[in-house]
């Protein structure tokens, strides 16, 4: 028995600190996915605590997970774990059986879970869970408790460090669709040798006062318009596929809403595009940077742009600056720009429609040397963007 308990103990604990590091690297990912959850329960005034929400729930899975491996307070840690693991097999539950969340964000943007998938793995979790509960008393501590506290200290630094470093900066690892690399155009097209959703159409028809259903290739043999009056119809998803684009919903448009997206997309050459969801100060700590930015991009005739959900905010920031009738604004969806830039405000620099390179506003001085670097020739867009 002990063989087991031990083995659990370890699969258990890796795993926890597994999860908790993957994401750490987004901590605002689980952000969205909590406020994901909170919208589907009318629970939307706790948004503007889902960020302090991930950090710590992110540092208790690390933690918890060390803890459990050095042995430290098995007694209170293993009820901890215990509570935490059915806590996530209830959301992973009600995602999956709801049918009102699809993935449940169990291991971030790098490792996506179906809610089927993160609710077995819950649910296996819960059983090696139960094992070491009912078990706490032969679990012993693998190191002293000095030697398991510095571990414990240590753990929870570099945690809590790397989740305020990487929501400064951009993610380490990046798992999002609009990576370094990507060609966003392309990303926005359905993958050849894509499986579309498999459906089967059934209509419902009133006859004599009483409803039936029936499949458009199964009609009855005395179908008529004088017997059968149609109540609705229904497209029941028989087998899902996977013909989605990586990227979706990425639409520009003008201040008059006009789609612009092609204009910017489909043009060759260097641009420069600067996301935000909004500019709460006229002098945000960035603003030198983002001038310096802004100056040397036009001197190598590179197009800045940013791209807004709030159109008016922004354009009056930059009235305010006296630049914009220089750096059109263009708005898009509020959750494309969540999803593109995980800060705020983000720059990125394209050739075409593929990211060359991305910045957070932390990184503008890095943003800065690298577009120093750009040949001094680059051609300008074929079509100025106008706001």
């Amino acid at each position: 028995m002990k063989p087991v308990i031990t083995a659990s103990r370890i699969i258990v604990g890796v795993l926890f600190i597994f999860s908790g590091l993957i994401k750490a690297d987004d901590p605002l990912g689980l952000s969205y996915k909590m406020q994901e959850f909170f919208e589907v329960w009318g629970w939307t005034g706790l948004y503007d605590f889902t960020l302090a929400l991930s950090v710590a729930m992110i540092f208790f899975e690390v933690f918890a997970g060390v803890a459990l491996l050095v042995g430290w307070q098995m007694k209170l840690f293993s009820w901890l774990l215990l509570l935490l693991t059915i806590f996530f097999t209830f959301l992973t539950g009600y995602a999956l059986f709801s049918g009102k969340i699809r993935e449940c964000g169990c291991f971030g943007n790098c490792i996506p879970l179906t809610a089927q998938q993160s609710f077995i793995k819950d649910l296996v979790l819960l059983l090696l869970i139960l094992l070491l509960f009912f078990n706490r008393d032969k679990l012993r501590a693998a190191f002293k408790d000095k030697v398991a506290l510095s571990v414990l200290v240590v753990s929870a630094g570099l945690t809590l460090g790397f989740q305020w470093y990487v929501l400064r900066h951009l993610p380490v690892i990046d798992c999002l669709p609009y990576k370094i690399g990507t060609n966003i155009q392309e990303a926005m097209r359905i993958p050849p040798g894509a499986i579309p959703d498999s459906t089967v159409i059934s209509f419902v028809y009133n006859k004599g006062g009483k409803e039936v259903e029936f499949t458009a290739d199964n009609f009855p043999a005395d179908f008529s318009d004088s017997l059968y009056q149609f109540v609705t119809r229904r497209d029941k998803l028989i087998r899902k596929g996977n013909a989605e684009p990586a990227i979706k919903d990425f639409v520009l448009l003008t201040g008059e809403g006009a789609d612009t997206t092609q204009a910017v997309l489909g043009t060759d050459g260097y641009k420069a595009l600067f996301f935000t969801k909004g500019i709460k100060s006229a002098t945000p700590q960035w603003l030198a940077e983002f001038q310096a930015i802004t100056q040397k991009l036009q001197d190598k005739n590179i197009q800045p742009v940013f791209v807004t959900s709030d159109f008016d905010n922004v354009t009056n920031w930059l009235k305010q600056q006296g630049r914009q009738q220089q750096i059109p604004v263009l708005k898009c969806d509020f959750v494309a720009i969540k999803t593109a830039a995980r800060s705020d405000p983000a720059l990125f620099l394209l050739d075409g429609s593929t990211i060359v390179n991305k910045w957070s506003y932390a990184d503008f001085d890095r943003a800065s040397k690298k577009i120093d670097s750009l040949p001094a020739d680059i051609k300008s867009l074929n079509e100025p963007i106008r706001p």
